[in-house]
């Protein structure tokens, strides 16, 4: 059994990987219950790049929306597939695959109306 961690925004996702018949459970529930359809490409992409989904996969996610959970079991794919294989690590860091993207949302500050965005100064 390999274990792995992603993260993305607010989302954590750890994931276990272990061979079996491609069955993967999201927090005890099946990936078609969990996700909407078309977030499921973006987390089966590690499998598809590298011919390989004789998995069973368990992922416990938490934090953030769907967009950024499934980015996160994303990551964590990707690098469990590394820790497998060290061959697999060369596709998937050429496909971007292995880097975690660190984009948040930029908190807003003290004495303005949002993150950026000023009230507007009047002389008079």
């Amino acid at each position: 059994m390999i274990h792995s961690i992603g993260r993305r925004k607010c989302s954590l996702a750890r994931i276990y990987l272990k061979p079996g018949n491609k069955i993967i459970t999201i927090n005890s529930k099946k990936l078609e219950k969990y996700f909407p359809k078309n977030i499921h490409g973006k987390i089966l992409y590690p499998f598809q790049l590298i011919n390989n989904n004789k998995f069973d996969i368990q992922i416990k996610v938490c934090g953030g929306g769907f967009n950024g959970q499934a980015e996160a079991i994303c990551l964590a794919i990707s690098r469990a597939l590394c820790k497998l294989d060290q061959k697999n690590r060369k596709i998937l860091k050429f496909n971007g695959l292995l880097t975690r993207d660190s984009r948040k949302v930029e908190r807003k500050k003290f004495g303005q109306k949002k993150a950026r965005k000023k009230f507007q100064f009047s002389k008079r």
